[in-house]
């Protein structure tokens, strides 16, 4: 997988928040979006991951060793996302919400071995309403890194998460991202500084 941004730029009405942005992502890296508080680092994840729309230049997805360009309406299924403005389902218990995503973006292990590797497993069958900020934020990991997507975009991953919580974030990153594209949106160096590559804008 291959992620080529040419000449990309975003604006909310007349207000430019990045211009001429021309940058090349590859499976196998990993990299770090930094700036400051409205450089538009969370823009620029969404725009990747499609929730949002850039306002001028062209992103392409690549297929590995043949560069064929991926559809449009199929970059979907290459795309995994954490972040602190995705909701879950909390009227879903764990294992209900897990089975749901898993017909729609297949996951590599079974819903069983994820909760477990993220410490949910005895809350598996309890709604998602009842489970603490960091409870949530663990059930979001697993989601992400645990799908059978090449694409793996992180902003402010660590959100909500003690230090057991961050470690296991660390643990997941180096057993479960080798071949993909990895993506981190934060200041925090604690969130990507096993990042090959830092892209800043400001």
């Amino acid at each position: 997988m291959q992620i080529n941004l040419n000449n990309v730029g975003k604006r909310f009405n007349l207000e430019w928040i990045f211009r001429n942005l021309h940058y090349e992502f590859i499976a196998g890296n990993s990299y770090a979006i930094t700036g400051s508080n409205g450089a538009g680092k969370s823009t620029l994840l969404q725009i990747i991951g499609g929730a949002l729309t850039h306002s001028e230049g062209s992103i392409s997805f690549l297929e590995n060793n043949t560069n064929t360009i991926i559809a449009t309406e199929q970059v979907y299924k290459e795309i995994s996302i954490v972040a602190p403005y995705l909701e879950l389902i909390e009227e879903m218990t764990a294992n209900e919400f897990l089975a749901f995503h898993n017909t729609f973006n297949r996951f590599h292990k079974s819903i069983e071995d994820m909760l477990l590797i993220v410490g949910l497993q005895s809350a598996a069958n309890k709604q998602i309403r009842y489970y603490s900020s960091g409870m949530k934020q663990r059930l979001k990991l697993a989601q992400a890194f645990f799908s059978n997507s090449s694409i793996l975009l992180l902003d402010e991953p660590t959100t909500n998460l003690d230090a057991k919580g961050i470690l296991l974030y660390h643990q997941l990153v180096e057993e479960y991202t080798i071949k993909k594209i990895v993506i981190v949106s934060s200041n925090d160096e604690v969130e990507y500084r096993f990042c090959k590559e830092i892209i800043r804008l400001n």
